[in-house]
């Protein structure tokens, strides 16, 4: 089969001939990719930020954004044929530590992330388990939904934990309008009251913010912390959702909460500097955001089907992954990159 694999960290992508995953044990599930969502984390990867935390031996296949159809599964697999259209939570994890006991699979101790610490998406096949995939409508197309994989489990885990701060009158701004953003802004809007305020550099990511639900949207141009006091009565908001995480996005972040808020960091790339006085002082919250649970897919699935979600996507043919990842470094990339094997329709 294809598949985009990392030879040498900061060398492009090679679209290599490999061996096809099999399902040799009883929860294994070989899913034949229908589409794969493209991440920054795809783009951190490649620069080596992860070469130490995940410890993965190259060369591998990126890609952990995940849909497509059931191709074999394993003995003792129940809950999926062959033949049906599933999306792939991205980590596979036990069921059986304590982590996992309580619903909290992305910390399972057992848990391993293809695309990330072993071979992903970014190819025909891929090899998973039965845990880890959630059955859909056969109307559904992977190419459509894959990017929920991820960048929408994401997104929503990190609005579901400001379900106790927004109440109505309250007030969230939005740090980036593009993958994760834009869905993180339709959440927002179907599951909390609060005022929702956007902010990014790109006038077409603002312009998609306004159709999406944002109440107010705000351009990144020097002014921006003083438009954002401004439409919070000069006190900041009470939740800031960075889906930035660089380039200068956390010191206006910090600026724009208020004493006493809560800043969920989802983007990264830069080290969050702040003095633990002004922490104290403030009184702010910092909540970190890794992916999301089975609940929060299963819960974004509802609220895609109800059509309260959608993707805004770019489609590319996987031999064209390193287009796609210069577009998505260049910030040409509006809403999300999809890569489509060849032959899938």
């Amino acid at each position: 089969m294809k598949a985009a694999r990392l030879h040498a960290y900061h060398d492009p992508l090679a679209l290599d001939e490999v061996e096809e995953p099999r399902a040799e044990g009883p929860l294994d599930v070989v899913v034949r990719i229908g589409a794969a969502g493209l991440c920054r984390t795809d783009l951190h990867i490649q620069e080596g930020q992860w070469a130490e935390k995940s410890g993965v031996t190259l060369p591998y296949t990126l890609g952990h954004e995940n849909a497509g159809w059931i191709h074999e599964v394993g003995s003792g697999v129940t809950n999926v044929e062959v033949g049906d259209t599933v999306i792939v939570h991205p980590y596979i994890t036990c069921g059986l530590c304590a982590y996992c006991r309580r619903g909290d699979d992305m910390h399972c101790v057992n848990g391993r992330f293809p695309g990330i610490s072993e071979d992903g998406g970014f190819a025909d096949f891929l090899l998973t388990s039965a845990r880890s995939v959630i059955k859909l409508d056969p109307s559904l197309e992977p190419k459509d939904i894959a990017a929920l994989a991820d960048a929408g489990l994401t997104a929503i885990h990190a609005v579901k934990k400001t379900l106790p701060v927004l109440s109505p009158g309250t007030r969230a701004v939005v740090i980036g309008a593009g993958g994760l953003g834009h869905i993180g802004i339709q959440c927002l809007a179907a599951m909390t009251p609060a005022e929702i305020i956007v902010v990014d550099p790109s006038e077409p990511a603002l312009a998609l913010a306004r159709q999406l639900g944002a109440h107010h949207t705000v351009r990144v141009d020097g002014s921006h912390i003083d438009t954002v006091r401004e439409l919070t009565d000069g006190l900041g908001a009470e939740v800031i959702l960075d889906f930035v995480g660089e380039k200068g996005a956390v010191e206006d972040g910090i600026a724009m909460i208020q004493d006493g808020g809560f800043y969920y960091v989802i983007g990264y790339g830069q080290n969050l500097v702040v003095p633990t006085i002004d922490i104290i002082s403030r009184e702010i919250s910092f909540i970190g955001n890794l992916v999301g649970t089975y609940a929060d897919l299963e819960d974004l699935m509802t609220l895609t089907a109800d059509g309260k979600v959608r993707l805004h996507t770019s489609r590319y043919p996987l031999d064209a992954i390193n287009d796609a990842m210069a577009d998505l470094d260049g910030g040409r990339l509006q809403g999300r990159g999809i890569l489509v094997p060849a032959g899938t329709t």
